[in-house]
């Protein structure tokens, strides 16, 4: 059985810290790329044109690609064949604190929700699923707050239509505005229970824009880019620039739906050890 040592995951989340703050992913950076090519809206060009040029800034000066380095959310696939000498959970969030730290990125997490206190850099929001195999996959979401602010769950009843459920994803993001920075990506979860609608809205987050959509996927992103929202909310064809749905089986008696809105600024990175 391979074997792996929890400071060997500290250091790759570390790596990770730097890789997803600092360089947009390559299938975003390509989407935005495109939209600025399509977009007649001059102001709305104007603004695509600032959001590539940061981007390009953040990676060649080694800065944060947004001041908001997000709360950092932590996907593990961890094969069954796999043994970890240590604890998982404590070597990710150390490897948070310290590539934070070293990067020099906001402290932005309070320990205590309600009564605020002074702000920290851990711990981070981690999901595991056991798969086959005996690797570990380690993916890093830093979450911005500006957008992660205009998510919506919504427990449709069974019997709720299509029509609904896509009115619901379109008035999100009419809801959303200029607020969450645009253009969009937006992760949808359909089904499971409410918390679990809510994962797979944010895991839809990081299937490749490229990706091939289904009608449904396409037609609610044709309607959105039709809302003249635009880039920063200043008018445009460009209000999104893909929406990804995830499904699971639910309960007879429901009907969960969950919308997660990342801004332009989408940013994650993998490793696998």
């Amino acid at each position: 059985m391979k074997e792996i040592k929890a400071v060997e995951i500290t250091k790759a989340v570390i790596k990770l810290v730097k890789r997803a703050n600092f360089s947009l992913r390559n299938d975003v950076l390509l989407a935005l790329r495109k939209a600025y090519r399509y977009e007649k809206n001059r102001r709305a060009k104007t603004i695509l044109k600032a959001i590539l040029d940061n981007t390009a800034y953040a990676k060649e000066e080694n800065l944060a690609i947004c001041q908001d380095t997000g709360m950092p959310v932590v996907f593990v696939q961890i094969g069954q064949d796999l043994k970890i000498s240590g604890n998982l959970k404590a070597a990710i969030n150390k490897g948070i604190e310290a590539g934070y730290k070293k990067y020099f990125l906001r402290n932005s997490i309070v320990m205590d929700p309600l009564l605020r206190g002074k702000s920290g850099f851990s711990p981070s929001i981690v999901h595991m699923d056991i798969v086959s195999g005996n690797k570990i996959k380690i993916t890093l979401l830093p979450k911005g707050f500006g957008c992660e602010n205009k998510s919506q769950l919504k427990m449709f009843k069974p019997t709720s239509g299509l029509d609904e459920i896509k009115k619901f994803i379109i008035d999100t993001i009419k809801s959303a505005g200029a607020d969450a920075c645009p253009p969009y990506v937006i992760g949808v979860g359909i089904g499971g229970t409410a918390d679990y609608a809510s994962i797979m809205a944010k895991k839809a987050l990081l299937i490749k824009l490229s990706a091939k959509h289904s009608k449904l996927e396409e037609d609610l992103l044709k309607q959105i880019n039709k809302t003249g929202i635009g880039p920063m909310g200043l008018g445009g064809q460009t209000t999104a620039l893909a929406l990804n749905i995830l499904t699971y089986p639910t309960h007879i008696a429901g009907l969960p739906v969950s919308v997660n809105i990342s801004c332009h600024a989408l940013r994650s990175a993998s490793v696998i050890l």
